[in-house]
């Protein structure tokens, strides 16, 4: 296995973290910025970035703009918004393609990091403030996706669940804001926050491609102007929790099928010794074809449309999606405890073992052939504080055994049974 090094150093308070290599064709440049998940915040956050793509001061319009990255040879340019924990994480993604597979007299690596550093700090003003047109247009645009993820009833049980279950935590909020605060944000008030953000916020630059850690970082000090004045960085709080009765809450909408979702708090993070384990928990409940859920809950009792669970390590909490007929649910909660409860016992078979094991260590192996794949598991130790190596992560999964996931198991709590519901049902 490729052993992965990243260089690092520390410019302006910015994280600069650069993976030389020739193993990809293109330049893959990721910017991270933080900022914690906050109700008076969340969605300027979020709006954000879609009025940054719209227009800088070199290129205002947003034609101008597009047409740019298409000088670039077709050059990739895009952005996340998600949380990690409890972060509302902007990451601003690019792909530049190598000079020497193309007829480039300059640089397109020092190109498509100025291109970044100009969206990030010189975005198109009018009046000292963001384009009020952008601004306008871009909060229908943000709008248009929050109602996406309400109007998806999958996405949506998901989303309420955690709501429900985080109810006096950060974690609560969706990354993408909420639809009540659009009407307030103005260009002033976004252009004031978004000064601060960048100011405050923790920042990380990557680079994976054939280049150094000099010529990246001399290329940022140029292309990103930001006035910063401290350090900052990220904070893991896991919610420990005391033991409570399991939260239950039904919501009726009109949808043709139930959808139940369960939040279980594992207390166990990415930078726990334990998460090797935890990734194993949930591979073998619900991670994959193979898992529990998937073969005893839709399978064998035919009580599911779909079963599955998802970690977040950041988090630490585990959270368990079906859909289901109506008058499923209480046969469905019923089946999912008993599987709860065989993860305690260690009902754990060596084929579900081993499974999961090669699913796990595969999908790692496979991040090796991603350079944006490779970025994205090596900024989990910015994240967590803890810092982690493929091949590590893979022998300490093959390690684990079945006593070490039904102790795991016992300190896991169900805490939040949501079911969204038809309006006619009983």
């Amino acid at each position: 296995m490729k052993h992965i090094q990243f260089q690092r150093s520390t410019w302006n308070h910015i994280r600069l973290h650069v993976l030389p290599t020739d193993q990809f064709k293109t330049f893959a440049i990721s910017v991270y910025i933080g900022r914690p998940l906050a109700e008076d915040a969340v969605t300027n956050t979020a709006l954000t970035p879609f009025v940054l793509r719209r227009g800088t001061q070199l290129r205002p319009e947003t034609k101008q703009f597009r047409e740019y990255l298409d000088d670039l040879y077709g050059a990739g340019f895009g952005f996340d918004i998600y949380k990690r924990g409890d972060y509302q994480i902007v990451h601003l993604r690019m792909d530049i393609i190598n000079d020497r597979f193309v007829s480039s007299n300059e640089s397109l690596l020092k190109k498509g990091l100025e291109f970044v550093g100009e969206t990030l700090t010189k975005p198109a003003l009018e009046n000292g403030y963001f384009r009020s047109k952008y601004v306008d247009s871009e909060k229908q645009t943000l709008l248009k996706r929050i109602e996406a993820v309400i109007n998806d009833k999958v996405r949506y049980a998901a989303e309420r669940c955690i709501e429900e279950m985080c109810s006096d935590e950060p974690y609560r909020l969706h990354a993408l804001g909420k639809i009540e605060d659009l009407d307030g944000i103005t260009p002033q008030n976004l252009y004031e926050q978004y000064i601060e953000w960048l100011q405050n916020a923790p920042v990380d630059i990557y680079v994976v491609g054939n280049t150094t850690l000099e010529e990246v970082e001399g290329i940022v000090k140029q292309a990103f102007s930001i006035d910063r004045n401290l350090d900052v960085n990220y904070e893991t709080v896991i919610q420990r929790g005391t033991s409570r009765e399991v939260k239950t809450v039904v919501e009726r909408l009109d949808v043709n099928q139930g959808k139940l979702n369960m939040g279980l708090r594992t207390h166990i993070s990415y930078r726990d010794e334990q998460y090797p384990v935890a990734l194993m928990y949930n591979g073998v409940l619900g991670g994959y074809p193979h898992s529990k859920l998937f073969i005893n809950v839709r399978e064998k009792a035919s009580l599911a449309y779909y079963a599955s669970s998802r970690f977040d390590g950041h988090k630490g909490i585990l959270t368990l999606q079906s859909g289901i007929e109506m008058q499923n649910y209480e046969k469905a909660v019923d089946i999912i405890r008993k599987q709860l409860q065989a993860m305690e016992q260690g009902d754990i078979s060596e084929t579900e073992m081993s499974q999961t094991k090669a699913m796990i260590s595969n999908q790692l192996r496979e991040l090796q052939d991603s350079a944006f794949e490779l970025i994205s598991f090596d900024f989990n130790a910015i994240l967590s504080g803890k810092e982690r190596t493929v091949a590590g992560l893979i022998e300490s999964v093959e390690r684990v055994d079945v006593p070490a996931i039904a102790e795991a198991a016992k300190r896991v709590q169900l805490d939040t049974i949501y079911f969204l519901r038809d309006q006619k049902g009983e």
